[in-house]
């Protein structure tokens, strides 16, 4: 079955602006990308005037809690908010219960992940450390045979230096990158959100944006000595940006990532003990907003990262200090972008394109997904002028641990194209 799409507004990574066109799709390849394209015989006509159509994204940042925590998520909710959000694909953490830390988990994930709509699209991480306790070496080359496509102990920096070189160098021998949660421990204590005015005023114990910076800085100069590809999670402050700056000028192949929260929200948000914006690492300042998002549009970043974490009501209705790190992203990431960043001008499509889907995936080793002729047919139609309101009975995941719950923002995911097959239709 052929379908023509008509009349859209093409976002790619390579032009600022947006091109019009006719897309004709047939199975699960993009058979012409025009300025018009005439009757197709048999073909189903979709007028998306007024629509952009992009890339399907893609998340490399999601704690989808299968196995040991599916009353909180499991795979095929969170594939499922995926679905919703525009995503066709993402990078699972290895932080369930029990940990990823072996073939056999690995095997096991995969496999449950193979189950839903966008399983081909769904990839695994790997602990370094057995538990992610930092102590002895998870099995690598085990995890790796299964599938496991990067190693990470995420959201647990590994402390001792010495086990951290060790698996550095186990990962460059079998060419998988090593993802690192910069933090020092020490210094975070038992800390809930940002040391700073906010913290003080509130009476809540901080988390100085020095363990973040020590802990970029501590990774990145043995990943330098190892020769690993080094990628460095949800980066939260300028000066630990500045770092990773310096270590690309010096040639060091490190890469890193930012989340959608850490660009619109700060420490300030937090007002009145609210744990929709408790996360980790916390909230920065204003000025780090800033300087984050212009990490972002000058290609600092190679990747935004909706770190989706979620948790029950009940554990998010705790107090502050108690409450757990994280908030839900798959759904709202590509809405909130636009109706945030976008639409008020301060972010292009070939950004978020850039960011969200192309890049992401290379630096997987995967594919990009360019709406281009000959393509894979995967990407989204994004409705503009639109809306969409994000509460408990519309949402696909389970959690609803978000800042934007019973808010509604611009723009809306009409439908999402996967290898071909229209997984919504509006």
């Amino acid at each position: 079955m052929k379908r023509l799409y008509r009349n859209a507004q093409i976002a790619s990574e390579d032009e600022p602006s947006l091109r019009r066109a006719d897309v004709l799709v047939e199975a699960d390849r993009i058979l012409g990308v025009e300025s018009q394209i005439g009757a197709v015989d048999e073909a189903e006509v979709i007028d998306c005037e007024g629509r952009i159509l992009l890339p399907a994204l893609f998340d490399l940042h999601v704690h989808a809690r299968e196995p040991g925590q599916e009353h909180k998520e499991n795979i095929a909710s969170c594939a499922a908010a995926a679905i919703r959000g525009g995503f066709t694909g993402f990078l699972m953490m290895p932080d369930t219960r029990p940990a990823i830390d072996n073939g056999g988990v690995v095997q096991t994930v995969l496999e449950s992940a193979r189950s839903t709509a966008i399983g081909r699209g769904i990839y695994t991480s790997g602990a370094i450390t057995k538990g992610r306790r930092g102590e002895e070496l998870a099995g690598i080359a085990g995890m790796k045979k299964a599938g496991a496509v990067l190693l990470t102990d995420e959201d647990a920096p590994v402390a001792n230096p010495q086990v951290l070189r060790r698996a550095m160098e186990y990962a460059r021998d079998f060419a998988m990158p090593v993802a690192s949660h910069g933090e020092v421990p020490e210094l975070s204590a038992r800390g809930s959100m940002h040391e700073g005015s906010v913290s003080y005023a509130l009476g809540l114990q901080g988390m100085p944006a020095l363990s973040e910076e020590i802990g970029i800085a501590r990774d990145i100069r043995i990943a330098e000595f190892t020769g690993v590809h080094l990628h460095l999670h949800h980066v939260s402050t300028a000066r630990g940006m500045q770092t990773i700056q310096r270590a690309k000028e010096r040639g060091i192949h490190v890469t890193c990532e930012v989340t959608p929260h850490h660009l619109m929200f700060h420490h300030e948000h937090v007002g009145d003990f609210d744990t929709s914006f408790k996360t980790q690492p916390p909230l920065r300042t204003p000025e780090d907003n800033e300087r984050l998002l212009e990490g972002l549009i000058n290609g600092t970043f190679e990747a935004l990262v909706t770190d989706h974490s979620p948790h029950t009501e009940f554990e998010k209705n705790q107090d502050f200090a108690t409450a757990p790190f994280g908030i839900t992203g798959l759904e709202t990431a590509l809405c909130s972008l636009y109706d945030r960043l976008i639409h008020p001008g301060r972010l292009g499509w070939h950004h978020l394109v850039r960011c969200l889907s192309a890049s992401p995936r290379r630096l997987l080793g995967l594919p990009a997904v360019p709406i281009q002729r000959g393509g894979i047919a995967d990407f989204v139609v994004f409705h503009p002028e639109a809306s969409t309101r994000f509460d408990a009975a519309t949402m696909r995941s389970k959690a609803i641990n978000t800042p934007f719950l019973d808010q509604t923002l611009r723009g809306a995911v009409e439908r999402v194209i996967h290898h071909g097959v229209e997984l919504i239709s509006a």
